[in-house]
């Protein structure tokens, strides 16, 4: 049974508005962009990756599937050149919390790499915020490898 089938148009269009959010609170949480701001700047940052949305070139959604067929989840990657080739670049893996620890993230960066054999490229590269714990773990176990490591440590003005 596969874990990946292609997003179709009705659901990239609910996924869309939802990782827009998500992604303003990572960034907001990461210390990164500041509440009242982090909406505006994840909706601008989304229409220059994705200006064709579902249709943009060389940008690849699917839907991660249970055991049943079901709809647990997406993942989105680009093609991207890295690493001086082709790569896959993944934007956005996310599974429903009420589906989640149930293996099925793993299963789909799993089938992901036959995805990135099938289309001749030649990795898998993605970002994780450092306060995503969990995520990081799950790489790991996979086998990622960290490339960068940004660190910050705020200094309060008054000492």
């Amino acid at each position: 049974m596969p874990v990946l089938r292609p997003m179709s148009d009705t659901e990239y269009a609910t996924w869309s508005e939802l990782s827009i959010k998500d992604y303003a609170a990572a960034k907001f949480e990461s210390g990164e962009w500041a509440e009242s701001e982090s909406l505006a700047l994840a909706r601008k940052e989304n229409s220059e990756l994705l200006p064709l949305g579902l249709h943009t070139p060389d940008n690849h959604f699917f839907m991660i599937t249970n055991a049943q067929a079901e709809a647990v989840g997406v993942l989105w990657f680009a093609v991207r050149h890295k690493f001086n080739a082709p790569i896959a670049y993944v934007y956005n893996v996310a599974v429903w919390p009420e589906h989640q620890r149930h293996g099925h993230a793993s299963r789909a960066l799993l089938a992901l790499e036959e995805e990135v054999r099938s289309r001749g490229l030649s990795g898998i590269a993605l970002h994780v915020f450092g306060h995503n714990k969990t995520a990081q773990a799950l790489y790991a176990k996979l086998g990622y490898q960290p490339t960068n490591i940004n660190l910050f440590k705020p200094v309060p003005a008054d000492g």
